[in-house]
C-alpha cells in the first residue's frame, strides 16, 4: 500500500470529481506503487495451460433434465513488477462441445488485465485495461457474472481503456494531469424472460468514454502554511443507443490545511456543468418505436438532441483525510453535486503483508460503458483472478498485494439508459499458512436519466438497487493437492413496472492433485439457484467436472 502525503491531497479530490472515489489519483497510481516496490527486476511471471474437461450439468428444478459437454480450454495467467512497468493478465479461451444439444456447443474468451508502462521516469506512464466476459441478463435488465453454459439469456461484455498521466514538479508547484479513453461494448441476449406487462429491456450497446483532468498544488508550508490547488476536468461518455452523451466539466480551487502531521482538513470550491441528452426512436406508421434486427431501439438520426438532465452551478466539497501510516488510508467528504448532496470516501488497510481490507463510497453520473471503465481503471496492477471453477468464467473479485478489488457493482445492470450511481463495496483477503481467503460486498443505487417525450421518458427517475456477495476460499493440502471453493449471491430489485426482482446464489468447490510437475487432475462441484419474479418458474441446477490441466 502506498503512502500518500498531504502533497497530493489536493491532486486527489480535483482530479477525482468526475469519478467514484476509489479513481481519484489515477496520475499517480502506477508510479507510486513501482517506487514502493523498490528495485524490482520487471521480469516477468507467465504461466499458461491447456485443459480438457468433461461437465454434467443437471437441472434439479422446474425440470430434471441432465446435458453432458467436453470443454477443451486454454489460457494464461501473467504478471510483471518493476521500477518503471508492472501490470497482470488472466487470458482463457474455451470451445465447450455438446451431444445431443446444439445450445451447449459455443467459443468463449474471457479475462481481465490491467498495467502500465513508464515513458519518462518520475513524469510520464501509460496506462491500460480491458476485461471480457460472459454474464446471465435477467428481465428486469440485470446482470450478474455466472451464467450457465447454454443460457438464451447469456451476453458477452468487452471493455477497454488506455491513457497517459503525467506527474511532474515546477518549483514548488506539483503538476499532475491525465487522459483516458475507453471503449465498452455488450452483445445482446438470445433472449429475455420479461414479466407479463413489463417493457422490453433495452440492453446496452455500446460506448465510447473520455475523461481528462490537470492540478497545480502547492505543499502545506512550502511556501505557505496551508496547501493551495486549482484543477479543471472534463468527462464525456457518448452511448450508441438513442444517442445518448454525458458530458461533464468543471473547475475548482481546494486547500489543504494540516492538523497533525497524518491528519489534515480539506475542501474545495468551483463551478460544474453537467447535461445529458439523447435523440427519440424511429417511430412507424402507428407512432410505435421501431425495434431493429438487434432487439434494440432504432435511433432517429433527423431528430433534434433532446435535453434530460442539465445541472450547472456551484460546486463544494470538505471533509477529512488521515494517513497515520504507509499501511492506512481513510478519507470521508461531504458536498454539493448534481444539485444535491453528495458523499464520497475511502478507506485502505494493509495490517500486513498477508492481508487488505478497501472500502470505497461513490457517487457519480454515466452511462453503463464508463462506469465499467471506471472499476478497470480502479483495480490493482497486480492481481489473481477468482474464476468459476466449472465455466472457468471471471468470478468478479480480485485479490493481490495492493489490495482486493470487486467489479460486481458495475455490472449490476444492462439497461441503455444514463444513470445517477451511488453505493458502497467492501472486500477484505488474508492468507494465513496454507489457506488464502477473502469477501467481498456492496450495494449499488442506481436512479436512471431520461428525456422527456422520448421513448425512455418512463425510465426517468426510476431507482434499480442491487447488493453482492462474494466469498473465496483456497489453499494446499499438502504439496501436492490444494482445493478452492467460492460462493455468491447476486440481488437486484427494479423500479420498472412489473420487472420484478432476481435473486441469484451459488457456490462451488474443486479440487486438484499433481500427477507429475506440470500434469494435474480436477474435480469440482457446483450448485446454482435463480429466484425471479420476472420467470415463471425458478431454477436451480448442479454440475459437476473432472478433467486434466497441463501447465507450461
Amino acid at each position: 500500500m502506498k503512502k500518500l502525503t498531504f502533497t497530493t491531497i489536493g491532486a486527489v479530490i480535483a482530479l477525482g470529481i468526475t469519478a467514484p472515489v476509489a479513481a481519484q489519483d489515477n496520475s499517480r497510481t502506477d508510479e507510486d506503487s513501482s517506487e514502493s516496490r523498490g528495485g524490482g527486476t520487471g521480469r516477468p511471471d507467465v504461466e499458461p495451460y491447456i485443459e480438457v474437461s468433461q461437465i454434467a450439468v443437471a437441472e434439479l428444478s422446474p425440470g430434471n433434465d441432465v446435458v453432458t459437454y467436453t470443454q477443451v480450454a486454454a489460457g494464461v495467467d501473467a504478471s510483471v513488477t518493476g521500477r518503471n512497468n508492472g501490470g497482470s493478465v488472466s487470458l482463457r479461451y474455451e470451445r465447450n462441445i455438446g451431444y445431443g444439444d446444439e445450445a451447449l456447443n459455443s467459443d468463449t474468451v474471457s479475462g481481465i488485465a490491467r498495467g502500465y508502462a513508464t515513458i519518462v521516469p518520475k513524469a510520464l506512464t501509460v496506462e491500460a485495461g480491458g476485461i471480457a466476459a460472459r454474464t446471465r441478463v435477467d428481465g428486469n435488465g440485470g446482470a450478474t457474472l455466472n451464467p450457465l453454459n447454454g443460457e438464451d439469456t447469456e451476453s458477452r461484455i468487452y471493455s477497454a481503456y488506455a491513457g497517459p498521466n503525467v506527474h511532474t514538479q515546477a518549483g514548488d508547484v506539483e503538476v499532475n494531469a491525465n487522459y483516458r479513453i475507453g471503449y465498452t461494448r455488450v452483445e445482446t441476449p438470445d433472449a429475455l424472460n420479461v414479466a407479463p406487462g413489463a417493457q422490453p429491456v433495452d440492453v446496452f450497446d455500446e460506448s465510447v468514454s473520455q475523461s481528462a483532468a490537470v492540478h497545480l498544488a502547492t505543499r502545506p508550508g512550502e511556501p505557505l502554511p496551508v496547501g493551495v490547488g486549482v484543477g479543471a476536468g472534463w468527462n464525456q461518455e457518448d452511448v450508441s443507443n438513442l444517442d445518448q452523451r454525458v458530458r461533464d466539466a468543471y473547475v475548482r480551487g481546494d486547500i489543504t490545511v494540516p492538523i497533525s502531521p497524518t491528519l489534515a482538513v480539506v475542501g474545495g470550491v468551483g463551478y460544474e456543468d453537467v447535461e445529458v441528452s439523447s435523440r427519440d426512436a424511429l417511430r412507424d406508421v402507428n407512432g410505435d418505436p421501431v425495434i431493429g434486427d438487434d432487439g434494440r431501439l432504432v435511433t432517429d438520426s433527423s431528430q433534434p438532441r433532446q435535453l434530460a438532465y442539465d445541472v450547472s452551478g456551484l460546486i463544494w466539497d470538505a471533509g477529512i483525510v488521515w494517513r497515520p501510516s504507509s499501511r492506512t488510508s481513510f478519507e470521508a467528504h461531504v458536498g454539493r453535486r448534481y444539485d444535491s448532496t453528495s458523499y464520497y470516501g475511502s478507506l485502505a488497510y494493509t495490517p500486513n503483508k498477508r492481508s487488505s481490507l478497501s472500502v470505497s463510497v461513490y457517487d457519480t453520473v454515466s452511462g453503463f460503458g464508463n462506469q465499467l471503465n471506471t472499476a478497470l481503471a480502479n483495480l490493482p496492477t497486480e492481481f489473481t483472478v477468482n474464476r468459476n471453477a466449472l465455466t472457468g468464467d471471471l468470478g468478479g473479485c480480485l485479490g493481490g498485494s495492493e489490495g482486493a478489488a470487486c467489479l460486481n457493482g458495475a455490472f449490476s445492470s444492462v439497461r441503455s439508459s444514463v444513470f445517477r450511481s451511488r453505493g458502497v463495496s467492501a472486500n477484505y483477503s488474508t492468507k494465513a499458512g496454507r489457506l488464502t481467503t477473502g469477501v467481498g460486498f456492496g450495494y449499488d443505487r442506481r436512479r436512471f436519466i431520461a428525456a422527456p417525450g422520448t421513448v425512455l421518458a418512463s425510465a426517468n427517475g426510476v431507482l434499480d438497487e442491487s447488493y453482492y456477495a462474494a466469498f473465496f476460499l483456497s489453499g494446499d493440502i499438502d504439496r501436492n493437492s490444494g482445493f478452492t471453493t467460492n460462493a455468491y449471491a447476486n440481488l437486484i430489485q427494479s423500479g420498472f413496472d412489473e420487472s420484478g426482482d432476481v435473486l441469484a446464489v451459488g457456490a462451488s468447490a474443486a479440487y486438484n492433485r499433481s500427477i507429475t510437475s506440470r500434469l494435474s487432475a480436477r474435480a469440482a462441484v457446483a450448485l446454482d439457484h435463480i429466484d425471479s419474479d420476472v420467470a415463471l418458474e425458478d431454477f436451480t441446477a448442479a454440475s459437476a467436472l473432472i478433467g486434466l490441466r497441463y501447465g507450461f
